[in-house]
């Protein structure tokens, strides 16, 4: 490589990562970082647990210090240092002092922008009034300490479902205030599906916290008992006096545009799978970039930690002519709520179906670990692959423990582009306070699997219809058979299902119609599973209703 000067534009995990994977690469390298901020690499996932006094200390949210870049690495470090202008045609950098208002001139070899995202402030009547905020950077979590101090207030509205909204109202609920979220979308954290986050939905009610979905922002007022009036497109006015936007986050490329570099359809700046812009000189990487969606191949934005650092890493590789090559992103998240973890991996259904992709679906719901062994919680799980060949291509997952290990399993299968025949040959380890002998991830690929050899048909509750004629005008509705035990049925069932329990089933086919498709239900979908390979063998157009009742109650919940 040479002695190469490299001049890096913002910190955190992009560039902080791309300057250290350099520096190990290349002793000889100059290398600088400009941060417009005080602190060059934190950990903003942090941000809203520092809010809620789980982390303490404001220091423990710092990753990488100047001075460690400086004594570890021989990296200058320029924080509070703003870059405004970029002259390609010259190689150079124009840099601004945020504090003195000092401009200064660098030139570079090779340029990386990494200056990630900003959050969206809505253009409603009254967003500048005091009391809202957003919370993206260290500054801002101290705005915010200082300003809850002073004003000590009683009563906050979250403004936005996702990840950061629902980590805001818990940790609000936390500090004592009362909390109100909204989401404009019909449900909370809009990267799972609907079905999905039902459980956690009950929970934050069962907590004390207002949830609205389907509530869109329309503008802020000056209240009276309250600081501040949030008022929505249904006309509601939700008292206030603290206001979080969490409504998501936009690429900040306004340096990127006036240079001239190309920006991509979704607004983010254009890469290729080395990382480098339209400008041969210059990479970029973050929240700031356009990436490949790994799932549908099309262009999206996907503001992760995880892969922004990867990214710096890929850069870093081209820039000392490495051939290394970002796969693309597939949007693997983790969240808690409370005593829930939801996560997913890959496509959800309403994405597959938006662009126009084959899929099938399972729902299971088993034991987190053994379920002889103390303490065993159910997992809620969804997958979604290919009829065709059983490639995977989304997975969400809800429960209380176990959900990290097997979603992080499912995404380096996806990743990998595995079948959901390879999930049913994962050998995972086992003791029965960790799993099963046949993990949840090995049950999820034996009911794919069984679908795709077609031992089984399957249905799913969406699609059960009230009214369903064929073209004679018969009544060709699916007949539900329930074949739970009474006990289990005198507590629940599904109206208009007719019952017939496992046992009993192979001596009362002929209470069956053989010119009606059978759905089949237990209570997860294992027994149903049984049930529907006996009439299948016997000549009936038999189907396991996926996860049984406890998928049921989480749709007609929907």
């Amino acid at each position: 490589m040479g002695s190469k000067r490299v001049l890096i534009v913002g910190g955190v995990a992009g560039g902080a990562s791309c300057a250290a994977r350099l520096r190990r690469l290349d002793e000889q390298a100059e290398i600088y970082i400009f941060e417009r901020g005080p602190e060059v690499s934190f950990a903003n996932c942090g941000l809203p647990y520092y809010l809620g006094s789980v982390i303490n200390r404001r220091s423990q949210l710092l990753v990488a210090t100047p001075e460690r870049f400086r004594d570890w690495y021989r990296i200058e470090v320029r924080t509070r240092s703003e870059v405004s202008r970029i002259d390609r045609a010259n190689r150079q950098i124009e840099v601004v002092n945020v504090q003195t208002g000092q401009k200064t001139v660098e030139t570079y070899d090779a340029l990386v922008l990494s200056p990630g995202a900003a959050p969206i402030r809505p253009p409603v009547p009254g967003v500048e009034l005091e009391g809202i905020f957003t919370l993206r950077t260290l500054e801002d979590a101290d705005r915010i300490e200082a300003w809850i101090a002073e004003q000590t207030p009683r009563r906050a509205v979250v403004v936005g479902a996702g990840y950061i909204g629902l980590e805001l109202a818990e940790n609000l609920l936390r500090r004592g205030l009362d909390v109100t979220l909204m989401e404009k979308l019909p449900h909370v954290l809009p990267a799972l599906d609907e079905e999905m986050v039902i459980p956690v939905e009950e929970e934050l009610r069962r907590q004390g916290i207002e949830v609205r979905p389907g509530c869109a922002l329309a503008g802020f007022e000056p209240g009276k008992s309250h600081r501040l009036a949030v008022l929505t497109e249904h006309g509601d006015r939700i008292l206030a006096d603290l206001v979080f936007l969490a409504v998501g986050v936009r690429p900040d490329v306004p340096l990127a545009k006036e240079a001239g570099l190309a920006i991509g359809p979704c607004g983010g700046i254009q890469v290729d799978d080395q990382m480098r812009t339209s400008d041969p000189c210059i990479w970029a990487v973050g929240d700031a970039v356009e990436v490949r969606d790994w799932i549908t191949g099309q262009p999206t934005l996907i503001p992760l930690a995880g892969p922004a650092a990867r990214q710096g890493r890929i850069a870093a590789d081209s820039i000392c002519g490495r051939p290394s090559r970002y796969r693309g992103t597939q949007g693997t998240a983790i969240v808690q709520v409370f005593d829930w973890v939801l996560a997913c991996t890959g496509a959800n259904e309403r994405k597959l179906r938006q662009c126009g992709i084959a899929y099938e679906k399972i729902y299971l719901h088993p034991p987190h670990h053994a379920g002889y062994y103390p303490g065993a919680t159910p997992l809620h799980m969804k997958v979604l692959f290919s009829p065709d060949d059983g490639r995977l291509l989304g997975a969400q997952i809800v429960g209380r423990q176990g959900v990290a290990e097997r979603i992080n399993v499912l995404a380096f299968a996806l990743q990998t582009q595995a079948t959901v025949f390879d999930l049913e040959e994962a050998e995972l380890a086992y003791a029965p306070q960790f799993g099963s002998a046949k993990d949840p991830i090995n049950q999820a690929g034996f009911i794919a699997g069984n679908i795709l050899r077609h031992d089984v048909s399957v249905a799913h509750w969406d699609q059960c219809s009230p009214n369903c004629l064929n073209e004679q005008g018969e009544d060709s509705r699916p007949v539900i058979l329930d074949v739970r035990t009474s006990s289990e049925r005198d507590a629940q069932a599904v109206p208009g299902s007719i019952h017939i329990p496992l046992g009993e089933l192979r001596t009362r086919l002929d209470q069956l119609p053989q010119d009606r498709p059978i759905w089949v239900y237990c209570g997860v979908g294992q027994r149903a599973y049984y049930a529907a390979r006996i009439l299948q063998q016997h000549g009936f157009q038999a189907a396991n209703l996926s996860g049984g009742l406890t998928t049921y109650r989480m749709v007609q919940k929907k």
